[in-house]
């Protein structure tokens, strides 16, 4: 790419990849790359941001990389642990905070005349996430901001270009977050702002063609919006060398086999429906454990597309839908040190028995970029708007061991929530929605009989990428009608919940 480029290092941080959405809100493009793999091309990047961190910089494993290629050369922007590291490290004094220091705070003092607050005054609404403290600015440090909690809340080092804040302008609490980093790239740093999902599938395309050559490659369409943006920046690229598969797994929502296949009818797309339900059934028989069912999946999806790619002659090459969020919540950002949270189907390569190669055209693309860059290829609002489903399907929707009669049952309740959400015109205002079978059973009373059948929890969320999400407030009439439709329509369940659980600590899914 000729765009400016922005180096994120992370130091493990949550909120590193939420950084990475406010920067490239700016149409400015960035890369995350762990501390501990600084790029050797350092000219590439125009600045640099040090993200926050679960380490103390006082520890004996604080994460300690080699800053001289960038400090005093690179704008420098330090976030939370990074401007720890530059206090601690460059002759300032960082302690534990007498109280932690988490949630809303607000500025009352800021350095006037301060580019890097230019349009931020008092009052503006911060949020802190730490639990040390800087109580001594670094050498030649010049104090910017303070909260009534935090002195040292944000600060500059005099004659260089680098900036440390102890709070989290990426963080949607800190209401002023995006005016900063703004700031900081755009009128301190001097970065372009040409980063749009115009020159993204421009670029993307051309570097597809230069990759992929007159080769065949076969993608596994899943009705969603990743792989469908996916499909046609690859059809753009290669046309009629893309060979596109939907496999049915049997975990899919009611009748979705014959609506996806239409769906994509007139697409231009070269598409084959593959049923392979029974195969991946069998495969999961007995399977309980979360973790054995998502790989269980993923082997068998390898597998039936082994298959398929040998019944193509000389296919080179596997494309996936891959996002962002994908793959951080399977490989830690990147290979950086924040926690694996859980793995992802379509996430780690493929085994060696299978040849060919994986090309993932939105690997580096949050859930909201890829909504937009379909959008700019004027593809179908509807099909944009879809909500995410997992890629395992209600095999993580179904807590403990699959059947077919508990896939019956919650492809009927999921039919009636979704239908519903649709036609109370409320599936437009939720960023997913779905049902999760629960493995207990709950008395009941019908017709004057007792039942013990199933619980069925409902789930909304509103998101913009899926990193975090709160739950909708549903209208109690909606949700009212909608229990009293599952329970009577379909059998073997007799009580219905509705999950107000938020990510996080909690997951959008239940698996």
């Amino acid at each position: 790419m000729q765009h400016n480029k922005v180096l994120i290092l992370d130091f493990g941080s949550q909120y590193t990849q939420l950084i990475a959405r406010r920067v490239r809100e700016l149409n400015i493009y960035c890369e995350i790359h762990p501390y501990n793999k600084i790029p050797t091309s350092i000219e590439e990047y125009k600045a640099v941001i040090l993200s926050g961190s679960p380490f103390s910089v006082r520890g004996d494993d604080a994460p300690h990389p080699d800053l001289s290629q960038i400090r005093g050369k690179k704008p420098l922007l330090a976030v939370c642990y990074g401007a720890q590291y530059l206090a601690h490290f460059s002759g300032g004094e960082v302690a534990p905070s007498n109280t932690r220091e988490y949630g809303r705070a607000n500025l009352d003092f800021v350095k006037e005349n301060e580019a890097f607050f230019a349009g931020i005054s008092r009052g503006s609404q911060v949020w802190m996430s730490h639990s040390d403290t800087i109580k001594h600015l670094p050498t030649n440090g010049v104090l910017l901001a303070s909260t009534h909690d935090v002195e040292n809340a944000a600060f500059k080092i005099e004659g260089e270009q680098t900036y440390a804040i102890q709070f989290h302008p990426e963080v949607y609490h800190s209401t002023d977050g995006k005016q900063l980093l703004e700031n900081f790239l755009v009128h301190i740093a001097k970065v372009n702002q040409d980063w749009t999902p115009q020159s993204f599938v421009e670029e993307t395309v051309d570097g597809l063609k230069e990759k992929l050559g007159n080769d065949k490659v076969v993608l596994g369409l899943s009705g969603g919006v990743d792989s469908s943006v996916a499909a046609i920046l690859l059809h753009k690229a290669i046309g009629k060398n893309l060979y596109c598969i939907f496999v049915n797994n049997g975990l899919l929502r009611k009748n979705e086999f014959e609506n996806v296949l239409k769906q994509y009818e007139g697409m231009g797309l070269n598409v084959k429906g593959v049923d392979a339900s029974a195969r991946f059934l069998d495969t999961l028989k007995g399977l309980s454990d979360p973790e054995e069912k998502r790989k269980a999946i993923g082997n068998a999806f390898i597998e039936v597309f082994d298959d398929e790619a040998h019944r193509i002659e000389d296919v080179k090459w596997l494309a996936q839908g891959t996002i962002y969020p994908d793959v951080i919540e399977s490989v830690s950002a990147t290979g950086g040190p924040s926690a694996t949270i859980k793995s992802h189907h379509n996430v780690g390569g493929l085994p060696d028995f299978m040849k060919l190669k994986i090309v993932e055209p939105l690997r580096m693309l949050f859930k909201d970029e890829v909504r937009r860059v379909g959008a700019s290829m004027d593809m179908d609002k509807d099909l944009l708007g879809r909500h995410p489903f997992p890629g395992p399907g209600l095999a993580i929707r179904i807590l403990g061991d699959l059947t077919r009669e508990k896939i019956r049952i919650l492809q009927e309740v999921d039919a009636i929530f979704i239908d519903n959400l649709k036609s109370w015109n409320l599936y437009d205002k939720v960023w997913q929605a779905g049902a999760i079978l629960l493995p207990v059973n709950s008395v009941g009373v019908m017709g004057d009989e007792r039942t013990y059948e199933k619980c069925v929890a409902l789930r909304a969320v509103e998101s913009t990428d899926g990193m975090t999400a709160d739950w909708v407030n549903l209208p109690y009439e909606f949700l009212q009608k909608t229990s009293n439709e599952i329970i009577n329509k379909v059998k073997g369940v007799n009580r219905v919940v509705y999950d107000i659980s938020s990510k996080p600590p909690a997951t959008i899914e239940w698996e």
